[in-house]
């Protein structure tokens, strides 16, 4: 927005960039396909579906966040 790419951005929006956030939305993905192929925990796989959905939908909401 202002043309000039050197201007840090300031307050809130520091906070509200993109690339941290996918990031955490990627693991939390992760996370869950973890959960749903592992062995050991029958309350890990029953979890495993709502952790992966709720990374999906953080990395939706969060890819409309400015870069």
């Amino acid at each position: 927005m202002t043309g000039r790419p050197d201007m840090k951005p300031a307050g809130w929006t520091r906070w509200l960039r993109r690339g941290p956030w996918e990031n955490g939305a990627m693991s939390i993905i992760g996370l869950g396909i973890l959960m749903l192929t592992q062995p050991f925990s029958l309350d890990l796989y029953s979890y495993s579906f709502v952790t992966i959905l709720g990374g999906t939908l953080g990395f939706v909401v969060v890819s409309h966040f400015p870069q």
